[in-house]
């Protein structure tokens, strides 16, 4: 019975301070976002004609499933439903990943980043089925000086 207890204890002391810190990446991330608002993002492939320089950016992030988000999603996998946790993660990862491209993009003076793509790729194993490991996002573009 101690024994659940202190699951229970260790499981609601990792969901406070998870959130707590996941509150934090947000109001970051929409600092940083709001910072790079200048830079028009677009998903054209072609890139509408300019006289500039263009060259390729990009920006990664590589995001860990930490246990106390597995063990709450072994329980919704359980009864069915939406992985909310993950879902929430992985925007976050999303973000920023777009975020650090457009940082970059800034950094070598590019004012437009088009044909903006993402990639994803999982890192770390899936031992028998078991949600593990974490996420990479990529994200990359064609930016215009």
């Amino acid at each position: 019975m101690i024994e659940i207890g202190v699951t229970l204890t260790l499981l609601i002391i990792g969901v406070i301070f998870g959130t707590r810190a996941q509150n934090r990446h947000l109001q970051e991330l929409n600092a940083r976002e709001g910072a790079m608002s200048h830079i028009r993002v677009t998903n054209l492939k072609r890139p509408p004609i300019t006289s500039g320089e263009i060259m390729m950016v990009s920006g990664s992030t590589v995001v860990a499933f930490d246990y106390f988000r597995r063990f709450i999603a072994r329980i919704v996998m359980l009864v069915g439903g939406r992985i909310t946790m993950f879902e929430d993660m992985l925007d976050r990862a999303r973000r920023e990943a777009l975020v650090r491209m457009l940082e970059q993009a800034d950094s070598l003076g590019a004012r437009e980043v088009h044909n903006v793509r993402f990639e994803f790729s999982r890192v770390g194993g899936n031992v028998q089925n078991q949600v593990g490991g974490g996420a990479e996002l990529l994200a990359y573009g064609t930016a215009v000086k």
